[in-house]
């Protein structure tokens, strides 16, 4: 019998490759038969921490088969996750996004709670399962957390979080400040990316109204670094575009130590940015986000509010 795939979104961070992983560990230990897979390259940041951990990273798929049996972890909007996920078995969904274009044919488990990450939803799983974290796994599971959270600093950080971090921290046997910030520091680290690397590698597409939004995210410690080559990036973003029918696409950079975001948009709803936020992006179409670090809790949100007034 062909194994349960488990995976995340694509152009996958650390809380879809570690939960993919997780999930799998816990799953295999109940006696189910399944596999995590990825759908996209492992950054910079979940291969410090997959390193760390001496963990392998799951093999690379692109889509699914007709009749697969799948679990998403970290997603569950189709448009971010395999191709053909709508002709796939969606046996479950782990998640702590908003739920939007998601369909199934039959009954499923669907977990969706409000929390800053999946891995922190999979921790209270093992518990309830009455199954031990390894070293290993409580390892993935932390740098999930982190990576979500911005080391517990993003406002979609909850409490539970927070304890989570720190119990798995514990289990890790790491320092929580310590090791949060190599890691994130890790995958701050752009220099080597071009242009196109830069806006797919953390891109993520939703339905706002009748639009078709594209928000990409990076991490940086020196923003201006990043904007050196605007003009490449801009040439990259409109075509995807042009070739995606987008109305808006903001590319995100957030700077780890303030904990701003200088957003870039283009397209035809640029304006909406202007609204939302109550900023006039300036001759480069760029605009600096005090205090706004979350792609979820501090974009998608206020974004579909202005494409659904």
């Amino acid at each position: 019998m062909t194994k349960t795939l488990i995976f995340g979104h694509k152009n996958p961070d650390t809380d879809t490759i570690c939960s993919a992983l997780s999930y799998a560990d816990l799953k295999g230990k109940i006696g189910e038969d399944v596999e995590a897979v990825r759908l996209g390259q492992v950054n910079k940041e979940t291969q410090f921490a997959l390193d760390y951990f001496k963990v392998d990273a799951p093999a690379l798929i692109e889509r699914v088969e007709n009749g697969q049996e799948v679990i998403l972890v970290d997603h569950n909007e189709f448009q971010q996750s395999a191709d053909n996920i709508e002709n796939a078995k969606i046996k479950e969904v782990i998640d702590h996004h908003r739920v939007s274009n998601f369909e199934t044919k039959e009954p499923l488990y669907f977990r969706g709670e409000p929390v800053g990450c999946t891995a922190t939803i999979l921790n209270k799983m093992y518990k309830e399962n009455n199954k031990a974290v390894s070293k290993e796994i409580a390892g993935l599971l932390l740098s999930a957390i982190i990576s979500d959270s911005l080391l517990l600093k993003s406002p979609t950080c909850t409490q539970q979080d927070v304890d989570t971090a720190h119990e798995l921290a514990e289990i890790a046997g790491v320092n929580l400040e310590q090791y949060g910030l190599e890691m994130l520091q890790a995958g701050a680290d752009l220099s080597d990316k071009s242009a196109l690397e830069l806006v797919t590698m953390d891109a993520k597409e939703f339905t706002m109204g009748n639009a078709k939004v594209e928000v990409a995210q990076v991490n940086a410690v020196d923003t201006s670094k990043v904007y050196e080559i605007q003009a490449e990036l801009e040439t990259e973003i409109n075509k995807i575009i042009n070739e995606k029918g987008l109305d808006l696409f903001l590319f995100v950079v957030t700077d780890i130590l303030e904990n701003d975001s200088e957003v870039f948009a283009l397209g035809e709803g640029k304006g909406k940015v202007e609204s939302g936020y109550g900023v006039t992006l300036d001759n480069n179409s760029r605009a600096l986000l005090k205090g706004v670090v979350s792609r979820k809790k501090q974009i998608v949100n206020v974004l579909t509010e202005e494409y659904t007034k």
